[in-house]
């Protein structure tokens, strides 16, 4: 499923137009986004929770030259599944 099709279920689901359908998936796509700039957590209960993680300095390599570089510390969005996600991803 692409931003698109969900564009289109959510529109179907809700009975909103596929432009306002749009506008909320967008609306909260944007919500999520700045909630983990700022480094707070976004939790959706049955859902899962959205999070920032750190990631410690490292050694690397381009994979061009094979030169070792080095990677900087940085966040990174991470994302744990719910209980009931995971029942119906898993058939339950």
């Amino acid at each position: 499923m692409n931003k698109s099709d969900l564009i289109t279920a959510v529109a179907a689901t809700s009975g909103l137009s596929k432009e306002h359908a749009a506008k909320a998936v967008d609306g909260v796509f944007k919500a999520i986004t700045e909630a983990l700039a700022k480094g707070e957590p976004v939790r959706l209960i049955g859902f899962g929770n959205f999070a920032t993680a750190e990631r410690a300095e490292r050694q690397g390599k381009n994979p061009r030259t094979g030169a070792q570089i080095t990677l900087a510390a940085r966040k990174t969005p991470k994302f744990t599944a719910g209980g009931p996600l995971k029942e119906a991803v898993n058939g339950g």
